[in-house]
């Protein structure tokens, strides 16, 4: 099977057009027709029906479009892994949610540079449910988030555990109306159930922001009430530029690494595990 022809399958299903893809991909339409022909031919199947607006995927479509992903993932990292640099042997990818990053993986990097040095590192960011997707796929070594799932195949570790705690720009109790300058922060479906059995009558807030850096920036800049890690608001705190707000509760947010349980660099893997643990506890000791 040709990778062009999963490339263009790819660029036509997320366009919805075949002059886009070939716009896009910098080739002629009648190119684009040809490679989606030749795979049809060779599946036997139709993978686009036309339509007003366009094109879009039959059942057989989409059923492709779910392999193809990974398909191309596997041959870019099949790629990578065949023509390493010289001085370096192996490679361990490894993806993790973004409010993570600081505290953990720019930790990590280092360790693995002094520790494994002629290991390549492929990271990125990315979200649980995907980093599952691609843990089971193959395409994904490790993968460090706060909602896992029980897979088949598939390990789940605790890593470690944020403390979340309500601060506010004044000092104020629980009494006060702090509700009014309240914002949001999204923490993901396990602290949300939390936070809504502790809160239980509040309403939809003013202000709702899916990643904490953009909350804690906006309160400082702005004024008002929110849950962050102990961790980032604790130098704030004894500045006094933030005030916990006593009485309220600390919410606990577990953070995970999900792995392949028998992966076939298991070896490499092992140290990479191992790192993130030395990492973790080091991070939790201060």
């Amino acid at each position: 099977m040709n990778l062009s022809h999963l490339d263009t399958f790819l660029e036509i299903a997320d366009t919805g057009n075949f002059n886009k893809a070939a716009e896009n991909l910098s080739v002629t339409q009648s190119t684009i027709s040809g490679r989606v022909k030749a795979l049809e031919d060779s599946l036997g199947r139709p993978l686009f029906k036309r339509n007003h607006n366009g094109v879009e995927l039959t059942p057989a479509g989409r059923q492709l479009q779910r392999y193809t992903t990974s398909m191309l993932s596997l041959w870019k990292q099949a790629k990578q892994e065949v023509c390493l640099p010289h001085g370096l042997n192996a490679t361990v990818s490894l993806s993790s949610q973004f409010s993570l990053w600081e505290r953990l993986i720019l930790h990590w990097m280092p360790w693995m540079r002094n520790n494994a040095p002629g290991v390549a590192l492929r990271l990125d960011t990315n979200y649980s449910k995907a980093m599952m997707r691609q843990l089971s796929d193959g395409v994904l070594d490790i993968g460090v988030m706060y909602s896992p799932r029980q897979v088949s195949g598939l390990k789940v570790e605790k890593l470690l555990e944020e403390q979340l705690v309500m601060v506010s720009t004044t000092a104020k109790s629980i009494d006060d109306n702090w509700r009014e300058d309240y914002i949001f922060v999204d923490w993901g479906d396990v602290y949300q159930n939390i936070h809504n059995e502790h809160f239980p009558d509040m309403s939809t807030t003013p202000i709702y922001v899916g990643l904490g850096d953009l909350g804690l920036r906006y309160i400082l800049g702005n004024g008002g009430t929110g849950y962050f890690p102990m961790r980032v608001v604790r130098s704030l705190i004894a500045e006094k530029v933030l005030f916990l707000v006593p009485s309220t509760p600390t919410i606990q947010r577990p953070a995970y690494m999900v792995y392949a349980k028998n992966p076939l660099n298991k070896e490499l893997v092992d140290q990479a595990l191992d790192g993130l643990r030395i990492v973790a506890a080091s991070e939790s000791e201060e």
